[in-house]
C-alpha cells in the first residue's frame, strides 16, 4: 500500500530527475506552481493532503515518465528489491524583492507563511535555512541579480560576514558586516557606488548568515 508520505516522495523524486524543483516540474505539467510545495501537503488542522490524480498524470506525461518509473520513486518497491534514490535536500525559496513584506518570517528570521516556493540543495543539514533571489545590483559582482543566497539564521554571525538584515520597517537587504557594536551595526555593499549604512541596533529585528551562493 502506497503511504501519503511515499506518493510525495515519488514527486520529489520525479522532480529531480529531471533537474526540476517541485515547483518548476508543476509549472511544467500546467499546473499551479505552488500544488506540490511542501505546505501543500497537509492542511493548517494537521492533516494529510493528497495530490490528484489528475495532478499525477500531467506530470508524468510533462516528463514522458511511466507511472512504473513513477512508483519506484515511491520506495514501493524496496521491499522487493527496488531502488531507491538517495534524498536530496530542498529549502524555502523567496525573492528578495518581496521578503520585507509582512508574514514571510518569525521575530527571529526564520521562514513561515505561505508564499514560498523551494530549491534543492547540496548538502547543507541547518533545518532552519532558507534561500532568497538576489534583485537590485548593490552585492555586484559576487552576487548578481536573479542569483540566490543561502542563509542561516541559527549561524554565528561575526565582522566580514556576508549576510542578510531586515529591519523592524521591513527592509531586506544582503550586504557584508563590516562592524558591530553595542548600539550600532555598519553594513557594506561590494559595489562602491553604494554608501555604507549605518543602522542603530533597535532599527534592527534580525541579522542572518549567507552560508551559501548559487550563481
Amino acid at each position: 500500500m502506497l503511504s501519503h508520505r511515499a506518493i510525495w516522495d515519488g514527486i520529489d523524486a520525479l522532480a529531480r530527475r529531471h533537474g526540476h524543483s517541485v515547483s518548476a516540474l508543476a509549472r511544467l505539467a500546467g499546473l499551479d506552481a505552488t500544488a506540490f510545495n511542501v505546505s501543500k501537503r497537509v492542511s493548517k488542522d494537521g492533516r494529510e493532503r493528497w495530490p490528484s490524480t489528475e495532478s499525477i498524470a500531467k506530470i508524468l506525461e510533462a516528463t514522458g515518465e511511466s507511472f512504473d518509473s513513477f512508483l519506484a520513486g515511491t520506495g514501493a518497491f524496496l521491499q522487493q528489491g527496488g531502488f531507491a534514490e538517495p534524498p536530496q535536500r530542498t529549502v524555502p525559496l523567496l525573492g528578495l524583492a518581496q521578503a520585507g513584506a509582512g508574514g514571510f518570517f518569525d521575530s527571529a528570521g526564520f521562514p513561515v507563511g505561505q508564499g514560498w516556493d523551494e530549491i534543492v540543495l547540496p548538502t547543507p543539514t541547518d533545518s532552519g535555512i532558507y534561500a532568497l533571489e538576489v534583485t537590485g545590483d548593490s552585492m555586484e559582482p559576487l552576487y548578481r541579480e536573479g542569483d540566490r543566497i543561502v542563509v542561516s539564521p541559527t549561524e554565528q554571525v561575526r565582522r566580514g560576514d556576508r549576510v542578510v538584515v531586515k529591519t523592524r520597517d521591513g527592509e531586506v537587504m544582503a550586504k557584508i558586516l563590516a562592524r558591530q557594536s553595542a548600539r550600532q551595526i555598519e553594513l557594506h555593499s561590494l559595489n562602491p557606488a553604494y554608501a555604507p549604512r549605518v543602522l542603530e541596533l533597535g532599527e534592527v529585528e534580525w541579522v542572518a548568515r549567507i552560508i551559501w551562493a548559487s550563481q
